[in-house]
């Protein structure tokens, strides 16, 4: 029986499958339009995150927010997601143990969700959806296909807030992602 929003997501919200579980205040599933063409997937959601079980809800979430805006896409009609749908604590990576434990999840929502356009923030997210060994600074704002998706990864927001050096390429990989928005979904607010 294929999945539906609402069941996958009760069944992710009891999910029990590594030692994050023990942890965590809330699952944090996902955002967004169930019809959108663009996912935007994360690591983990942080603390901000944990507690409001939303994922880039937190200073990162806010300049993802102003990212978004920057190239005319409303967040509300893109879907956000991280690979691991639990905090690790102190906002450590995600072991590759946890990563393995929860992709499914990611790879449940993103059949459901059959996006145009995969938008990897962060280096971690990259090597889980686009390639084991992606080098951030080397292949951001680089295009790769997969099964007719558009892949793409670009600067965590959080290491933008820490390193305002990575802005300049951030905003050329931005606008990169707008004219691709623009050739496969025809239009923007998507």
């Amino acid at each position: 029986m294929p999945d539906t929003w609402e069941a996958l997501k009760t069944e992710c919200m009891q999910c029990r499958g590594c030692e994050l579980a023990e942890t965590r205040t809330h699952v944090v599933f996902g955002d967004g339009a169930e019809t959108a063409e663009i996912l935007f997937i994360g690591e983990g959601p942080g603390q901000h995150e944990d507690e409001q079980g939303v994922p880039f809800v937190g200073k990162a979430g806010q300049l993802l927010d102003d990212m978004l805006e920057m190239i005319g896409l409303d967040r509300a009609k893109v879907y956000v997601a991280n690979i691991v749908k639990c905090r690790p604590p102190q906002n450590r990576d995600p072991l590759s143990t946890e990563q393995e434990a929860c992709i499914g999840w990611l790879r449940r929502q993103t059949a459901l969700l059959r996006p145009k356009i995969i938008v990897c923030l962060g280096r971690i997210a990259a090597q889980a959806i686009i390639r084991e060994d992606f080098k951030i600074t080397s292949e951001h704002g680089q295009w790769f296909a997969r099964n007719g998706v558009q892949m793409t990864a670009i600067y965590h927001p959080a290491a933008l807030l820490r390193d305002v050096n990575k802005r300049p390429d951030t905003f050329e990989d931005l606008k990169a992602i707008q004219a691709k928005v623009r050739e496969l979904c025809g239009h923007t607010g998507v």
